[in-house]
């Protein structure tokens, strides 16, 4: 099993306290288990306190012998409630929390064991922390987008006119998860989960749901309204797969497009149009430009290319972004967005995805993980970038 290495670990603490310090608290805790798991390589049910001074605590409730093989921290201690971490702390006043993702319950129920503290959202620290990558998850993530490529490279080989959409993606999914993929795409989100078998053909690609992308799908329910349905699949219509992969943690994001017999004219020339897209705002990208500003470009070409109408989504239902952060989760820093102000630098990994709804229709989406480096980028999913005909 791979375990984070401790240089990886301590270099991620190192980089924070400078944040710490800037914020002007004492430390931060971290219930949230993404930004725990970050900054201490396991993810058992603790909570992690990282002082401005002194060593970081991992506070384990549930299991402490995992928790000590899985992580290098050097103070690991089992409790049984919040109240036994009350010893090791010391007086504090003021301290950081991740407010945006923590329910105000834990919150009230946290501050009566520390007392008279002042509690701030410490969110922004590790958000802004994990925005670039380092060596090793930039590892993790080409291991998740190998495993996404022979997942795709199997579509020509099992889609069948006549099958479920669902049913394609559980095919998908079975086989992904022989390569190690770890199936569940984690999003820091309070009522939106994500899911590898993101598969939508003909209308269903027109779909909208309450997921905030150009289009949602069907879905299977109402409880379940987002993404592969029950709907056949069909001859001469167009074919989206958008399957996100996971490794260690780590995931990679990518679409493309497939059809059975023919793929009708107007969705292959949507598809060149966003793949033009991609590449052009990619290579606008390298001269450190906002994403604001790359969000507008975008946004001409589309108009130029004569898809503005359809161009992520349509109206009242486009979308504000373009490219997403990806890493530990599905959406985070950096963003190529309508109100991004910062410019896409080197170090930073994100998925970029241009697309094309036509109202009770379908779709047409090309889509890549990509690395900014040194005065160039990389694209990390390198997948056919073809339209594939079975």
């Amino acid at each position: 099993m791979l375990f984070t290495p401790r240089e990886e670990i301590q270099g991620r603490i190192d980089k924070l306290r400078p944040l710490i310090e800037k914020a002007s608290i004492d430390g931060v805790f971290f219930h949230y288990k993404i930004d725990y798991f970050y900054l201490s390589g396991t993810m058992q049910d603790s909570l992690l306190f990282v002082p401005l001074e002194g060593k970081p605590i991992l506070f384990v409730k549930r299991e402490i012998g995992r928790a000590r093989r899985e992580s290098p921290l050097d103070e690991i201690v089992p409790i049984r409630s919040m109240k036994d971490i009350k010893p090791y702390i010391g007086n504090l006043k003021r301290v950081g929390l991740q407010l945006d993702v923590v329910p105000y319950n834990d919150v009230i129920k946290f501050k009566s064991i520390l007392g008279d503290v002042e509690l701030v959202n410490a969110s922004p620290l590790t958000q802004e922390l994990r925005k670039k990558k380092s060596p090793f998850e930039i590892g993790l993530m080409e291991r998740a987008a190998s495993i996404t490529k022979k997942v795709y490279e199997l579509v020509p080989n099992v889609l069948k006119e006549g099958m479920m959409e669902i049913e394609l993606g559980g095919i998908l999914e079975a086989y992904a998860k022989t390569l190690g993929h770890e199936s569940l795409l984690r999003v820091r989100s309070l009522n939106y989960e994500a899911y590898s078998w993101h598969i939508l053909s003909g209308r269903t690609g027109s779909i909208v749901s309450q997921s905030d992308s150009p289009m949602g799908g069907l879905g299977l329910s109402p409880a379940f309204p987002v993404g592969a349905s029950m709907k056949k699949i069909k001859r001469d219509e167009p074919i989206l797969v958008d399957f996100g992969g996971c490794y260690h943690g780590y995931q990679s994001d990518q679409t493309r497009m497939f059809a059975i017999g023919h793929m009708p004219d107007m969705y292959v020339k949507a598809y060149e149009v966003c793949r033009e897209i991609h590449y052009r705002v990619l290579d606008k990208a390298l001269l450190g430009v906002s994403g604001r500003e790359l969000f507008e470009y975008s946004k001409g070409l589309a108009k130029e290319a004569g898809f503005g109408d359809y161009y992520l989504g349509y109206e009242p239902h486009k979308v504000r972004f373009l490219a997403h952060g990806i890493g530990l989760e599905l959406s985070e820093m950096p963003f190529i967005a309508h109100r991004t102000d910062y410019p896409i630098e080197e170090g930073m990994t994100f998925a970029i995805e241009p697309k094309m709804v036509f109202p009770k229709k379908g779709s047409a989406g090309f889509e890549n993980t990509v690395l900014m480096e040194k005065g160039s980028y990389r694209v990390l999913t390198d997948i056919d970038e073809n339209i594939i005909i079975v």
